[in-house]
C-alpha cells in the first residue's frame, strides 16, 4: 500500500516563486541575496500556516546555492541543493524551541554555532516558535544573536511577537507574514486539485478557503478531509455537509422574507436552522457579514472587497437594488448591538428572534416619505370623503394667522377653537400664538415646519390637554412642577438647582425667580429661561408673560470657610473622622 503524504507537505513550496500570497516578503529576500545584504538574525512573525518555516528553508537553501539561477532561485542541482532536498544538510539547523526551551539547550546551540559549514558559506540555524524560549535562555542567547560568526546566520519564526524580549527584537530583521487571501488560497487549492485529478467546484474551494482564516496549510488540511469522504469530486454541498457551515442561501432568503415584511417566513427558516444544528450565535455573525455584503456591493469600487465567487457577487448586486441605505444602515446597527449583547442573553433563541423581528420591521419605516413622517410627527391626511363642512386643517390655521395682522384677533381665536374642538381621528397639539407673531419674519414655509411640529423644542405630552388655560397663581405652580418633571432627563443638579428656587407670581403676569446665586442665574438665563417661556404660552391663555430672575442679596453673600474650619465642623458632627485622619495619615489640602 502507498504511502499517503498529505498535501500540505507534498504541494509544500521549494522556490520563493512557489510561495503564495507574500509577494513582497519573498522579492525583498531574493533582493537581499542578490545585493549580497545578509545580516545575521531575521525574524518571521506571523500567523499560523502562512509560510514563515517554508521561507527561512527556501532562504537558507538559496543562500548557500552554488548556482544561483538569474531569478534568483535555488537551482537545485549542487550538491549544497541536492543535500537539502534530501534531507542530509549539515548546514542547516532547525531547533523546535517549544520543546527546547531552556537555557542548557542555547547553550548547546552556541557551542555547536562555532563550527564552520563543511560545504557552502553559511551555517543557518532555524529555531521555530521562538517565543517559547525562557527567559533565562533568551539571556543565554543575546550574545551569541548579536556577534555570531561571519558563517552563522539564525532565523527565527514565531506566531506571537510581542511575547519576545525587545533585546531580542532590536537584533533582527523583522519580517511580518500577513494571512493569505481567499483568492490566493482557492486558486493554489485548484492547483493541487488539478494535479491530484479531482473536480472541485469553485464555490466548494471559496468554502474551504473561508473555513481556513488565512492559513493555506489549514485550507490543504481541510481538502485532504473532504477528499477522504468525496472522492475524486468535490461539490459544495459536501462541504457544507462535510465542514458544518450554514448555506449562505440561507441569508439571502432571510432578507428576502425581511423586505417583504414577512415575520413568519423569517422564524421559520431561522427554526430550520435551529434545527439543523446550528448555533445561533454563529448564525448572528454570518447575516451580520451578509448585511455588510449588502452594503459593499453598491458600489463598483467596493465590489472587490467581497471575497466570493462571481455568481454569489452577482447575486448580492441583485439582492442590494431591492434593499435602501437606510434599511442596510439601521439592520447594521441593530445587527451589531444584538451580537454585542448575544452573550448576556439568558434567552439566546429569542434574542436573535426578536432581531429578525426587528429586521422585518426596517423596511417600513424605510419606505420613501414614511420615516419622514415618523420623524416629524405631520398629521395624516384628512378623510377623503367629501362633506360639505370640514373644519380648517392645523396648518391652514398657522398660514392664516401668518398672513393676519398682529391687531385682529379672530385668526387667532379661530386656532384656538380648533384646538378646544379637536380631532378625534388624531391627536391634537397646542401652538403659541406670540411665537408664531413674533416669528414673522421667517419665511412661511419655516413657520409651517415649526407649525407642525418639525423644529419645535416643545412637544406636549400624550394625553395632556392641549386648549390654553386661564393665568393664575394655582395654575402657574402646577405648570411649574410639570416643567420640572420634564427636565429629569437633565441630571440631578439642574433638578435640584429648580427645586431650590423660589416663585413669585404678579397680577401683571411677571415671575420672579429667586435664585442662590449669580451662577445659577447665568445656567438659567442661557440654558432654560427660553424654554420655559415657550412652555408657559403654550399653556396658558396670555400672551404677555414674563420672566425676571433674581439673585437674593443675603443668599448673595456667601461665607468661604478655610479647610480648617470645614474640617473642625465635620469633626463636631462626626468624631469618628479624628480617628481616621490619624489612622491614614491625611491631610487636609
Amino acid at each position: 500500500m502507498e504511502n499517503f503524504i498529505v498535501s500540505a507537505r507534498k504541494y509544500r513550496p521549494s522556490t520563493f516563486d512557489m510561495v503564495v500570497g507574500q509577494t513582497s516578503i519573498t522579492n525583498t529576500l531574493k533582493s537581499a541575496i542578490r545585493n549580497k545584504h545578509l545580516t545575521q538574525a531575521y525574524l518571521f512573525c506571523g500567523p499560523r500556516g502562512v509560510g514563515k518555516t517554508t521561507c527561512a528553508r527556501i532562504f537558507a537553501k538559496t543562500i548557500n546555492c552554488s548556482n544561483i539561477t538569474s531569478n534568483i532561485e535555488a537551482c537545485d542541482q549542487c550538491e549544497s541543493c541536492l543535500s537539502f532536498n534530501s534531507m542530509r544538510s549539515f548546514n542547516i539547523h532547525e531547533l523546535d524551541a517549544a520543546s527546547n526551551n531552556k537555557a542548557d539547550d542555547i547553550r548547546s546551540l552556541t557551542d555547536q554555532v562555532r563550527i564552520p559549514p563543511q560545504i557552502g558559506r553559511y551555517s543557518i540555524y532555524i529555531i521555530d516558535e521562538v517565543h517559547m524560549l525562557s527567559q533565562s535562555a533568551f539571556n543565554a542567547f543575546l550574545k551569541t544573536l548579536e556577534e555570531p560568526p561571519a558563517h552563522a546566520i539564525f532565523i527565527l519564526a514565531t506566531t506571537e511577537k510581542h511575547k519576545i524580549i525587545p533585546t531580542i527584537l532590536s537584533r533582527c530583521q523583522i519580517f511580518d507574514f500577513n494571512r493569505i487571501k481567499i483568492e490566493d488560497i482557492v486558486g493554489r487549492l485548484m492547483y493541487v486539485a488539478n494535479n491530484e485529478g479531482i473536480v472541485a467546484e469553485e464555490e466548494a474551494l471559496h468554502v474551504i478557503a473561508q473555513k481556513a482564516d488565512g492559513a493555506l496549510r489549514d485550507a490543504l488540511s481541510i481538502f485532504d478531509q473532504i477528499v477522504s469522504l468525496s472522492g475524486k469530486k468535490i461539490t459544495y454541498r459536501d462541504v457544507l455537509e462535510n465542514l458544518n457551515v450554514l448555506d449562505s442561501e440561507y441569508y439571502f432568503k432571510i432578507i428576502d422574507a425581511a423586505l417583504r415584511s414577512d415575520i413568519s417566513s423569517v422564524l421559520l427558516t431561522f427554526n430550520e436552522i435551529l434545527e439543523k444544528g446550528f448555533d445561533a450565535s454563529n448564525f448572528l455573525s454570518g447575516l451580520n457579514s451578509h448585511l455588510r455584503n449588502l452594503l459593499i456591493s453598491r458600489d463598483e469600487v467596493t465590489l472587490s472587497l467581497l471575497e466570493t465567487t462571481p455568481a454569489i457577487r452577482q447575486r448580492y448586486s441583485r439582492q442590494m437594488k431591492s434593499c435602501t441605505e437606510e434599511f442596510l444602515f439601521k439592520a447594521l446597527d441593530a445587527g451589531s448591538n444584538a451580537d454585542i449583547s448575544f452573550r448576556a442573553s439568558k434567552n439566546p433563541r429569542f434574542h436573535v428572534e426578536l432581531f429578525l423581528i426587528l429586521l422585518c420591521r426596517l423596511n417600513n419605516e424605510s419606505a420613501p416619505g414614511l420615516s419622514e413622517k415618523k420623524n416629524s410627527d405631520l398629521i395624516p391626511e384628512e378623510s377623503k370623503k367629501e362633506d360639505d363642512f370640514r373644519l380648517p386643517s392645523r396648518s391652514e390655521i398657522i398660514r392664516e394667522s401668518e398672513i393676519t395682522a398682529p391687531g385682529q384677533p379672530g385668526k387667532h381665536e379661530a386656532a384656538r377653537t380648533i384646538n378646544r374642538i379637536g380631532d378625534p381621528e388624531r391627536p391634537s397639539k397646542s401652538f403659541s400664538i406670540k411665537d408664531i407673531i413674533s416669528d414673522g419674519k421667517n419665511q412661511p414655509e419655516n413657520n409651517e415646519k415649526a407649525a407642525d411640529g418639525v423644529s419645535g423644542s416643545h412637544l406636549p405630552a400624550s394625553g395632556q390637554t392641549t386648549a390654553p388655560e386661564p393665568f393664575t397663581v394655582e395654575a402657574f405652580e402646577k405648570a411649574w412642577n410639570d416643567f420640572m418633571d420634564e427636565l429629569k432627563g437633565e441630571g440631578t443638579r439642574i433638578i435640584s438647582m429648580f427645586k431650590s428656587i423660589r416663585t413669585e407670581v404678579d397680577n401683571d403676569h411677571i415671575i420672579r425667580l429667586h435664585l442662590d446665586n449669580a451662577a445659577q442665574k447665568d445656567l438659567f438665563v442661557q440654558n432654560y429661561k427660553q424654554k420655559l417661556l415657550k412652555f408657559l404660552s403654550d399653556r396658558f391663555d396670555a400672551g404677555d408673560i414674563d420672566i425676571e430672575s433674581v439673585v437674593d442679596a443675603s443668599e448673595s453673600n456667601e461665607i468661604l470657610y478655610s479647610d480648617e474650619q470645614k474640617y473642625n465642623y465635620l469633626v463636631s458632627k462626626y468624631p469618628q473622622l479624628k480617628e481616621i485622619k490619624k489612622a491614614f495619615n491625611l491631610d487636609l489640602t
